[in-house]
């Protein structure tokens, strides 16, 4: 009987409707609490720990589709003749992770509250003239599990929009060794060519690095910091990166403080990826101020909060229903969820 119910859409004794409705609730308001008093005021009266349940089910159902690569897509989701930009950027969240030791007095579990780093990725398409596409909805997801976890994630996302068919794509983020040592690698297996991709660093996140440079200059004003700041930011924006990388060099060079020399070598990796006429010349974005956005929206205002701690596996399931419901997307994630396929998650 309970299979019927399933092919009928109905989960864990509720409607496609309710589920729903919980479900982005959960992901849009700022805790369980708060769905439980909104559900009171429409006149249903659920537990917290009902609200739970189903908003993890809700979002388990959703994954099991997503990851066996039956993610739905709209009549103008195909990236052919397109420009994308990818980016991929990484939060901070609060985990509850099991302590060893006796319970406490109350009998509870003890346990560290570490911090952790969720990797998010965003892919949204650029019109001629640089700005988004309204009329395509960004993708957003994330997860708990490490650089190479995403990167799969991202992956499956692009084989099913068909990356291979864009006009141009461009990869943008900042500097950070976990994103750059596996583009290359997403790129190859993928099988674009190199004639339409870009790689690029961060164009905000490079002036800032120069600021950290002209302050290990003790000897500096702060209008000499300034002025230097100011005219390596032109030299970027001309396409001359050797000279900036140089001018890095030459403030750096003798010195050996652990601080130096990683703002040296920062320019010095990325140069290959400081092409920012080029791309600004082709009306792409030069910053990743995009991803950036979403880590706010997706996880600081829903995950992150004084005295709040996740189980990892929860944590992601909101990280999916929030990126689907920010990002435009929520109908999509609910055939997801009420797709017959997941009854096997049932």
């Amino acid at each position: 009987m309970y299979a019927g119910l399933i092919l009928l859409g109905i989960h864990d004794r509720c409607s496609p409707g309710l589920n729903s409705m919980v479900s982005s609730w959960s992901a849009l308001l700022s805790s369980f609490e708060e769905v439980h008093q909104v559900l009171c005021d429409h006149g249903l009266t659920l537990d917290i720990k009902v609200i739970r349940k189903l908003t993890y089910r809700y979002a388990e159902r959703a994954r099991a589709e997503q990851q066996a690569g039956r993610i739905p897509l709209g009549d103008n989701d195909s990236l052919e003749g397109r420009r994308v930009v990818i980016s991929t950027d990484g939060g901070r969240t609060r985990l509850r992770e099991k302590k060893r030791g006796p319970k406490t007095k109350k009998g509870r579990t003890r346990f560290h509250g570490a911090w952790r780093e969720p990797k998010l990725l965003i892919i949204y398409v650029v019109d001629a003239n640089g700005k988004q596409e309204k009329s395509f909805a960004p993708f957003i997801d994330g997860c708990f599990n490490g650089p190479d976890s995403v990167f799969r994630l991202l992956k499956a996302y692009l084989e099913t929009l068909g990356i291979q068919k864009a006009d141009k794509i461009l990869f943008v983020a900042d500097g950070a060794h976990w994103i750059w040592n596996r583009v290359p690698i997403l790129i190859s297996e993928l099988g674009l060519t190199s004639e339409c991709v870009y790689e690029l660093l961060d164009f905000y996140h490079a002036v800032e690095h120069l600021g950290k440079v002209a302050g290990l200059r003790k000897s500096w004003s702060s209008k000499e910091r300034k002025s230097w700041v100011s005219k390596q930011r032109g030299l970027l924006l001309k396409g001359k990166s050797a000279e900036v990388v140089k001018a890095v060099q030459l403030i750096c060079r003798g010195r050996n403080s652990k601080a130096i020399k990683t703002e040296r070598d920062y320019f010095v990796r990325n140069e290959q990826r400081l092409a920012f006429p080029t791309v600004k010349a082709l009306n792409l974005p030069i910053g990743s101020g995009a991803i950036e956005s979403s880590i706010r929206r997706v996880i600081n205002l829903r995950l992150k909060g004084p005295c709040t701690f996740w189980y990892r596996e929860n944590a992601e399931k909101v990280i999916m229903l929030r990126s689907y419901y920010k990002s435009g997307r929520w109908n999509y994630l609910k055939q997801m969820a009420n797709s017959h396929n997941s009854l096997a998650v049932a």
